[in-house]
């Protein structure tokens, strides 16, 4: 393992990096309902949000209870979790 890589997996598990990550994907969900509703699956966003499908499946679950403003809830699986998101 080189340096790059021990500072790189130090950033990405530093609290503000995962602050920022959470952020990102709560502004994303909230443009993709702000129509109303939306279902995604993790590995279907990760480009979009530049987040691993892994990260987006940890992230998720702590969103779920610290967004007042939507709604996120497990809806279905096959192959994949799929996510509901709606405005409250």
């Amino acid at each position: 393992m080189s340096a790059t890589d021990t500072a790189e997996r130090s950033a990405a598990s530093s609290p503000e990096s995962s602050e920022s990550k959470a952020d990102r994907l709560a502004e994303f969900l909230r443009a993709e309902a702000a129509d109303g509703e939306t279902y995604f699956k993790a590995k279907f966003i990760a480009d979009d949000v530049d987040l691993s499908p892994k990260e987006i499946g940890a992230l998720i679950v702590r969103l779920q209870d610290s967004m007042q403003d939507l709604e996120i809830e497990k809806w279905s699986y096959t192959g994949a979790t799929t996510w509901r998101v709606t405005q409250r």
